[in-house]
Parts: structure tokens; C-alpha cells; sequence
């Protein structure tokens, strides 16, 4: 099926219309679960309104499924496989297993529950799955971030008093209510067809029917920059053949924007709704960062002569001594730019830039170093304009006539 039949979902639509639609699904790119009192949710009234349009572009570009009824939409996005730069940074991995553990015990009590009961049968969900849990503080603190992720999501409500008592050395009582519309929308993963929890990774992040067509065209949706080096031959082909128009087709149904290079393929919003972190940024370390890009692809520092030095991907190799160097010097040239906090342990900073560095996929880790994206040279710093050479100063006009001289002239 050609590209332009997917476009075409919103050919018969008028420029408002079709607007509206990318509109509605950029909001469900970034909130899956999208619900009355949530985050963006005034808009599942349009949502529910061109639903038919963006069930049909979703499930053509995309292969995600989507349902939409009037108290919820819910888009049923790819997992992010092994990719360590995704996920939700609140949530420790104990914390997530709480989530699993919490939805697997929630299934069973009804409309409302009270929280010490919550636990008990969630301490006892674990058991039986195997999972050893502990009643100390750090525990509970992961429980109850694994509820209030829940709370955020919609599908239980602190009705009366709150989780936060579980925190407390004499643990509060509190009425939870269970969403059980929300409850049963959560799971993505094809549970019942993975044995392991290896194998729900990998499937949960397998491409829809279309295969390598939509496994690209996942990667540019959601991902900052797709290199033509990271992708399998035949979607680098794929890519390589199609970026033209999938540029056409990005902009026109989700709004973004794409830059093309010869190592592949940045996407950027330039409304910024769908970045979830802000590059550049006004805090140190992505200032630091940011000033560091030019050192580190042009290999002025650090004493390794691989330093700077681009492989065939485009990918520069960059040691930890180099960045560290880097930001030494940066913290020295500069001591009131930057937050003290911050800044004091030059190490932790190392590993702050790295992180941010790596969420942004312009970092990728490399035994004790890291290999800088190429994608890193678009924001380095240019000059706002050229100076040229002063030009000699025009000689003055002779003279001429006028409407003003008489006939003839003087």
C-alpha cells in the first residue's frame, strides 16, 4: 500500500478538520491513556469526535490500535524494547514491579478496597508470583510511588485519606476506588502469548503488520534522531528510499518536522508538545552540555588520538578523561554560571551530562567511553552574521538637471 493511501485518511477532510485530527493525535502520542481530569483531557471530546480518522491513520502508519469511547481513548503504543533511554524516570524498576504486582490484585476487589487491605492482597500477589517483598521503609516508599502512578493514570482515587500514609510509622487507613474501565485498558503486552518476561519485551516491541515499514516509521515518531548505522539493512534501505515522503507524511498527520543528513534522520516538534526533555535547556548541566558539543566532535580534548576522530557512521569517540576535561575547564572559565550544587563533584557532573546526553540520543555508551551522534552538529554555535570587507564610499553624483533649473541652464 503506497504511502499516499495513508495520507489519504485525510484527504477527504477539510484544512481545519485535518488539523484537528493531527492535533488529536499528537495529544494521544504523548497520553496514551487520555481521560476526563487528566492531563490534556478536554480534549477526548474531539478525540471521540474524529475517531474513525485517527483509529484508521493510527493502525495504517503506525499499526497501533486504538479505542475511543466517551469516558476514555486509549492508544495501544509498541513497548521500547531493550532501549535503556525510555521509560518513566520517576519509577524505580522495584517500583514498577509494584505496578504489575498492584494491577494483578486490583483485578479482584471490586469497585473500592481499603488500602491496608490493598497491600495485604498485593504482598500476597507477590508471593505467589515469587517476587520477595520486604516491610521496611524503602519498600513501602515503592509501593506507594507505584500508587500514585496509578492515581495519575486514573485508575484508582484516594476517596478517603491518602496513600502517603503507608510512608508513616503508624500506617493510615484510606478508601481507595478502583476505575475498572481504566483497570482493563492498561496492559499493552500480549501476555498471553509470552513465557518469559524476555520474550513480553521483545514482543511488545515487535512492528505492526507492515513490518519494516512500520518499525520506521515507529522510530521516527518516537525518537529524537534515527541513524541509518543503528537501523537492520532493510530498514535503512526502506528509509533511504522513502525520507522524502515520510517527511510529508509526519508533518501532515502528527505535525513534526523532519532534517535529513547523509547519517540519517532528525524529527523535531516545533511546538515542543511531544518533547519530554527540553534541549537546550537553562539548567547547568544542559548548558554544560551544550557547551561541551564543540570539544567533544572536534576532538580538542583529551589526550586519546581516537578522541574526535568520526568512525564510518558518523559517531565520534569521546573518553570519559575527555569530558571530564571539558567540563573541568568550563566550571573554571565560568565559576558564577553555574549552580554550585551541581558542580562540585565534577564526576557526578560527568555522569549528569552523559545521562542527559544519552536521553537525548546524541550519547551511546561505549565500553568506559561514549560515541557522540552526528546529529550532536546541529547545535553547534554559529556566528549570527559574517563580517565583510568595508566597501569605498560611492562618489557623489554629478550634477544634472532638475525640474527646478530653468531652460537652458545657469
Amino acid at each position: 500500500m503506497a504511502v499516499k493511501s495513508r495520507v489519504d485518511v485525510l484527504a477527504d477532510l477539510s484544512d481545519i478538520d485535518a488539523g484537528n485530527v493531527a492535533r488529536c493525535a499528537k495529544v494521544l502520542l504523548r497520553h496514551p491513556l487520555l481521560r476526563p481530569g487528566g492531563p490534556d483531557g478536554d480534549l477526548l471530546p474531539l478525540v471521540y469526535r474524529y475517531r474513525v480518522a485517527l483509529q484508521e491513520m493510527f493502525a495504517s502508519l503506525l499499526g497501533y490500535r486504538l479505542v475511543v469511547e466517551r469516558r476514555f481513548a486509549r492508544l495501544y503504543k509498541a513497548g521500547p524494547g531493550r532501549d535503556a533511554t525510555r521509560g518513566e524516570p520517576a519509577l524505580s524498576p522495584r517500583a514498577y514491579a509494584y505496578v504489575c504486582l498492584t494491577m494483578a490484585a486490583l483485578t479482584g476487589v471490586g469497585k473500592q478496597v481499603l488500602l491496608s487491605r490493598l497491600v495485604a492482597d498485593v504482598r500476597a500477589t507477590a508471593a505467589e508470583a515469587g517476587v520477595a517483598v520486604a516491610d521496611d521503609i524503602g519498600d513501602r516508599r515503592a509501593l506507594t510511588a507505584a500508587l500514585r502512578h496509578l492515581i495519575g493514570l486514573g485508575v484508582i482515587t484516594e476517596t478517603d485519606g491518602s496513600v502517603a500514609g503507608l510512608i508513616g510509622e503508624a500506617t493510615a487507613e484510606a478508601l481507595i476506588t478502583i476505575h475498572t474501565d481504566l483497570l482493563g485498558q492498561l496492559l499493552a503486552g500480549p501476555l498471553a502469548e509470552a513465557e518469559s518476561a524476555d520474550e513480553l519485551i521483545e514482543s511488545a516491541a515487535s512492528p505492526g503488520q507492515l513490518g519494516t515499514e512500520h518499525a520506521v516509521r515507529r522510530r521516527l515518531v518516537e525518537n529524537p534522531v534515527t541513524l541509518h548505522a543503528d537501523l537492520p539493512a532493510d530498514e535503512a534501505d526502506w528509509l533511504l528510499r522513502r525520507q522524502r515522503r515520510e517527511s510529508v507524511v509526519l508533518e501532515r498527520c502528527f505535525g513534526l518536522i523532519t532534517e535529513t543528513r547523509a547519517e540519517g534522520v532528525a524529527v523535531t516538534d516545533p511546538e515542543e508538545y511531544l518533547t519530554d526533555v527540553l534541549f537546550p535547556s537553562t539548567g547547568t548541566v544542559a548548558r554544560i552540555a551544550l557547551l561541551a558539543l564543540p570539544d567533544l566532535l572536534s576532538g580538542e580534548s583529551g589526550e586519546s588520538e581516537e578522541d574526535g576522530e568520526p568512525r564510518r557512521d558518523g559517531r565520534v569517540p569521546v573518553t570519559r578523561a575527555a569530558l571530564r576535561e571539558v567540563c573541568e575547564r568550563l566550571v573554571a572559565e565560568y565559576p558564577a554560571a553555574w549552580s554550585r550544587q551541581a558542580t562540585e563533584d565534577v564526576d557526578a557532573l560527568v555522569d549528569s551530562v552523559t545521562g542527559l546526553l544519552s536521553r537525548l540520543s546524541l550519547a551511546l555508551p561505549d565500553g568506559d567511553g561514549w560515541l557522540i551522534s552526528p546529529a550532536a552538529h546541529r547545535w553547534l554555535p554559529q556566528p549570527d552574521d559574517t563580517p565583510t570587507r568595508p566597501s569605498a564610499p560611492e562618489a557623489p553624483p554629478e550634477p544634472g538637471w532638475s525640474l527646478f533649473d530653468e531652460e537652458g541652464g545657469v
